[in-house]
């Protein structure tokens, strides 16, 4: 059968963060947002931490995850670096700024409408008729609609400079 992947390999990686952790497992392509933070630089402090979680007025996106987060027994078997595996309680690389082309998509969307992080399916992509409060959960632009294996191209702009946008998802 097909091998699910949440990220394809056409991508522009612009702006990559690597200052944050991540306690729990997760699929690249998701949405993380902040779950604790750390102070000052924050480098190499185990409470800057990302999770992956629905939006909300508090979960504010930081960007898209770039690992497969995993929980493997590292006695018996090594990290698959070429799959970008990154072990839970790792250090994980986030996509502040560039495209990726990823499958964590909520609905259908259409190219040029903003995309948000959705508030029922957790870490996806989404429109914003399908997010209750979009103000806080601008992640980019769709700048595609999504292929026969349900990817879509996403133009990832984080973190927003002012999140003001009404129910539609336009300025006000």
């Amino acid at each position: 059968g097909d091998i699910q992947m949440a990220l394809k390999a056409d991508r522009n990686e612009l702006d990559v963060d690597i200052s944050f952790f991540m306690n729990e497992t997760a699929e690249k392509g998701q949405i993380v947002v902040f779950s604790t933070a750390g102070s000052g630089a924050a480098m190499d402090q185990s409470q800057a931490l990302v999770t992956v979680a629905a939006a909300s007025t508090t979960n504010i996106p930081v960007g898209v995850l770039l690992n497969d987060v995993v929980d493997i027994d590292l006695t018996r078997q090594h990290i698959n670096w070429h799959k970008d595996e990154v072990q839970k309680g790792g250090k994980v690389a986030i996509l502040k700024k560039g495209y990726v082309v990823t499958d964590q998509i909520e609905g259908t969307p259409t190219a040029g409408a903003i995309a948000f992080l959705d508030d029922a399916d957790t870490g996806k992509f989404a429109m914003a008729a399908s997010v209750a409060d979009t103000k806080y959960s601008p992640v980019g632009r769709f700048m595609s609609i999504k292929d026969e294996d349900g990817y879509c191209k996403v133009e990832v702009n984080l973190p927003v400079p002012m999140n003001k946008a009404d129910a539609a998802g336009t300025d006000v």
